[in-house]
């Protein structure tokens, strides 16, 4: 219930008596003995109570981490498997090189060390973490990988939850983040986006495993004064009409039977997995050409700032060809424009922040930046953030 300071009240919480094991309130008023008393107990990292809640107040960036796999797989590697060259793959993508997770490396492990990254930036104590976004369409567990993320990292006080919508998954999570600051209260989200699209890659297909690469990438969204406010604008659409030009659908096992002797239904159901990642590029192309634009600029008007005065164009780094006639359309010269695609490929919802967290380190971008954003992909979904950094 929110007060009219804005403050607002949290719901009762696990408490302990002594030696006894700890017991809730119920929504009736009685008490209910909790799954187990001891401080290492599932659940035991909920019992620090936190200050009430003050909502309405802005968010700004104010930390960045990365992590990508050890292995580097170059336009040459690719030409001995598929029929193709460096020449051909850099010309039409803009792509050199990409990273593929190989032996013990984990999407989880990456999205760690990006997250560690992005906490030492901001000079967050793991412990003051209220919430973790898992951006992610590939994550090594089927039902996600935030809990795994925010049990590793030490994020005792977060809840976490996944977002899955590809390669406009970092945007998504990132604006779903400035949300729960200002209508929720919470103070400092981690916001992850890391994919492994190695894994859903037909590597004899020319057309797509030349795009692709494993990355993680975080930042650490904080609470500030509303004037302060980083986030300027934001557009975000879907149009699922789109969906038959880039998916990795569920399929059946074929090679088992489906009925049994009678013709009877088969129980239990066979086992699914899923397809290799299937893509109309030029179809994609047009698309992205065509909405991201408009995205922007529809961003860049809720915040009031002409494309002029934009520091950064930032874009999910699909396609160099995509990158340069977007930044046309919208008048940015190609010096103002970040791009780490030739060395990366397509990392899907970690590609935004892999490229801004290099920026950052590398100098580029510095506090107060003013940088157009926009992730689009798979849904079809696409969207547009301005953003202040710092």
């Amino acid at each position: 219930m929110a007060s009219a300071s804005g403050l607002v009240s949290r719901p009762p919480r696990c408490f302990t008596a002594r030696k006894f094991a700890p017991f809730c309130v119920s929504r009736w008023g009685l008490l209910l003995r909790c799954c187990a008393a001891e401080e290492q107990a599932l659940g035991a990292s909920i019992s620090k109570p936190r200050l009430p809640r003050l909502v309405g107040m802005g968010s700004k960036l104010v930390g960045c981490g990365s992590a990508v796999p050890n292995l580097l797989i170059s336009n040459d590697d690719l030409a001995q498997i598929v029929e193709t060259s460096d020449e051909w793959i850099s010309v039409r993508t803009g792509i050199r090189n990409r990273r593929v997770l190989s032996g013990n490396e984990t999407l989880t492990g990456l999205a760690i060390e990006a997250g560690k990254g992005a906490l030492q930036m901001a000079k967050v104590d793991s412990n003051d973490v209220d919430l973790v976004i898992m951006c992610t369409s590939t994550p090594d567990d089927l039902f996600g990988g935030g809990g795994q993320v925010q049990r590793d990292l030490g994020c005792r006080n977060a809840w976490t939850f996944d977002v899955t919508a590809a390669c406009s998954g970092f945007v998504v999570g990132l604006i779903t983040a400035t949300r729960f600051i200002k209508g929720g209260g919470y103070q400092n989200i981690l916001v992850i986006g890391a994919d492994a699209l190695s894994r859903y890659v037909d590597w004899t297909d020319r057309g797509t495993c030349i795009l692709f690469g494993d990355a993680a990438g975080a930042v650490l969204v904080q609470a500030c004064a509303g004037e302060e406010d980083g986030l300027l604008g934001f557009d975000l659409h879907s149009d699922g009409h789109g969906h038959r030009h880039l998916n990795a659908v569920a399929k059946d096992d074929k090679d088992k039977l489906t009925t049994n002797m009678n013709g009877a239904p088969l129980f239990p159901p066979r086992n699914s997995s899923y397809s290799c990642i299937q893509m109309n590029g030029k179809e994609v192309f047009r698309f992205a050409v065509r909405c991201v634009p408009q995205a922007i600029e529809a961003a860049l008007e809720e915040a009031g700032i002409a494309s002029s005065r934009v520091d950064w164009l930032l874009l999910h780094q699909a396609n160099q060809r995509i990158i340069d006639a977007v930044a046309t359309r919208l008048q940015i010269p190609s010096d103002r424009v970040i791009a780490n695609l030739a060395n990366y490929g397509n990392t899907s919802a970690a590609s935004i922040p892999l490229a801004l967290d290099e920026a950052v380190k590398g100098g580029k971008v510095k506090a107060g930046h003013i940088i157009a954003a926009a992730g689009f992909g798979a849904g079809l979904t696409w969207g547009s953030a301005i953003i202040r950094w710092g």
